[in-house]
């Protein structure tokens, strides 16, 4: 299954569940992320707590969805928004009709200090899309209806650990 995952500034939230799914499923997963108004730069507190988790994204870059509209785009199964801006915001079209998913969270970055009070809101982020990943890692997606895929995303997006 490929994903892509989207934010409005793709630094932080779409950057820490991109680097889950593909450190954890990388036979059965490929994810990419991308923002309607990227912000160039991934939030280094993201890269940060994604090293404390032995996870490395030092080559993750922010990008713009427009990389995955166009003719030569790969392929996406699956369209997830995680913060609230992208759920409501006009996306282009997806080559395939992916199936969607919102599974929103509070942004880490909002949080600019203390250094403390900035690690744990990215500790906090990255439990909530590590459990909702988990989930939907558990479901034999493979052999699923779009219709039964389709409803447990939605309810994997209402999972907080």
């Amino acid at each position: 299954m490929k994903i892509l995952v989207l934010c409005t500034g793709n630094s932080a939230r779409s950057i820490l569940l991109e680097s889950i799914f593909n450190a954890f499923e990388a036979d059965r997963i490929t994810a990419y992320s991308a923002g309607s108004k990227p912000v160039g730069k991934v939030n280094p507190a993201a890269v940060a707590h994604l090293a404390t988790v032995g996870i490395d994204a030092s080559t993750a870059r922010s990008k713009s969805w427009n990389e995955f509209s166009g003719d030569d785009a790969p392929h996406v199964d699956l369209v997830i928004t995680v913060c609230g801006n992208a759920r409501n915001e006009e996306c282009p079209y997806w080559p395939g009709a992916p199936l969607k998913a919102h599974w929103g969270v509070e942004d880490p970055a909002d949080v600019t200090e203390p250094p403390e009070a900035v690690a744990a809101a990215f500790a906090e982020a990255y439990k909530i899309l590590h459990h909702r990943a988990t989930a939907l890692l558990a479901l034999p997606f493979e052999d699923m209806s779009s219709d039964e895929l389709q409803k447990h995303l939605i309810d994997i997006g209402d999972i907080t650990p």
